[in-house]
């Protein structure tokens, strides 16, 4: 063989050897790095782990409003339900301080900065776990799993998370996550976004790699199966499950807002919960949704629009209110003006809070007994006409 063609197939042979010896180096990294996906809920720990035990004589924390005749106390046992791409990074940040600056016990992940998502949580994947051991605050990404979080806390400990518009929240996570997920890369166009929504199921496969983050990713986080029928009971017996397992759902888009009932509900001081945005994409990578592409984002993440339907409770139009003492004055020949319907689950604590505050101008003068003959005779007159 001449000498030239013997150095080719040389250097040839090298380069294989030095291929195989990087992909299997890449697939040892992976089995390490990539969790399996649990196929069920069943508890992880150990079988006779004791569940979480309070420091004996740790005084339980009161209850009260905070505001209320007898004051509260701060709550400081707290799980914070860590969902993607909905300003929890500033939320957690939130978190961090104040379990720093009252020496509070955190559950943190071992070795990584979540608890082996996308696998269920299992406690124990936290550090120095221990059976019996108790904390005050967990709060990194996980895969929910209500009996093994429950096992960490005291009873007493408060159960919190956040939503998004489930549409933005998808944008956020194609931009943010598309590139891991392989089944995109068959996507050739300038706008992958737009050519994915054009048909999803086209490119999408639910058994992908990280597929998980493309398909009502809330659903998935919270513990659910993501891909249920929108028909099948079990899509609403999850949302009420949501509702009754946490004191309170935050929504992204009523941040500030939401800190407001946080601030109240853990009856933190105003400096608790003062925040600076993290993890925000500067305002021009941010792509607008047109309306075509938002609806074809909801629809395709429908699970995650029920689940954030029902916890955000906006204004609705003039003839979806079914209270007619709900219904504001209207312009005239127009049915212009928002209002709102209260919801039939609420609290009797806040019912009437709710009502009042939802009650507009006329009717709220009336219930002060002011005399508005004039204004009710108009009415009258109005509806006769149908004006």
């Amino acid at each position: 063989m001449p000498l030239p063609q013997k150095k080719r197939w040389v250097s040839m042979a090298k380069g294989l050897v030095l291929g195989a010896l990087f992909t299997s180096f890449l697939l040892l990294l992976y089995s390490y790095a990539v969790p399996p996906l649990h196929a069920g809920l069943a508890s992880t720990t150990p079988e006779g782990a004791a569940p979480c035990s309070p420091i004996p004589g740790e005084p339980e924390v009161p209850t009260l409003a905070n505001g209320s005749a007898g004051g509260c106390q701060p709550r400081r046992d707290i799980v914070f339900m860590k969902t993607h791409k909905t300003a929890s990074s500033t939320l957690l940040n939130i978190l961090f301080r104040f379990g720093q600056k009252h020496g509070l016990k955190f559950a943190f992940p071992n070795g990584r900065n979540d608890f082996d998502y996308p696998a269920f949580f299992a406690r124990s994947l936290v550090q120095d776990y221990r059976p019996g051991a108790c904390f005050n605050i967990i709060c990194n990404h996980m895969r929910f799993h209500y009996d093994e979080v429950r096992g960490l806390v005291p009873p007493n400990a408060t159960f919190i998370t956040v939503l998004r518009d489930p549409a933005r929240l998808f944008e956020s996570s194609f931009h943010y996550f598309g590139s891991v997920v392989p089944f995109t890369w068959k996507l050739s166009g300038h706008d992958k976004l737009a050519e994915f929504l054009q048909d999803p199921d086209r490119y999408y496969d639910p058994n992908g790699y990280n597929a998980h983050y493309l398909r009502n990713l809330l659903f998935f986080d919270l513990g659910y199966d993501s891909g249920l029928d929108p028909g099948n009971p079990q899509v609403q017996e999850h949302i009420l499950e949501v509702e009754r397992r946490f004191h309170l759902v935050l929504l992204q888009e009523y941040f500030d807002e939401s800190l407001v009932l946080l601030k109240d509900l853990l009856c933190w001081e105003l400096e608790d919960v003062l925040y600076f945005k993290l993890n925000a994409r500067r305002a021009s990578a941010v792509p607008r949704l047109s309306g075509e592409l938002y609806q074809r984002a909801t629809a395709w993440n429908v699970l995650d629009a029920r689940l954030y339907r029902h916890f955000n409770a906006r204004a609705v139009d003039a003839a979806a209110i079914q209270d007619s003492a709900m219904q504001p004055w209207q312009p005239l020949g127009a049915k212009s003006i928002l209002g709102y319907n209260l919801k039939k689950s609420i609290g009797q604590r806040h019912a009437e809070l709710c009502r009042r505050m939802l009650t507009p101008e006329i009717q709220y003068l009336m219930d002060l007994g002011v005399n508005l003959w004039v204004t009710k005779l108009w009415k009258l007159i109005r509806d006769f006409l149908k004006w």
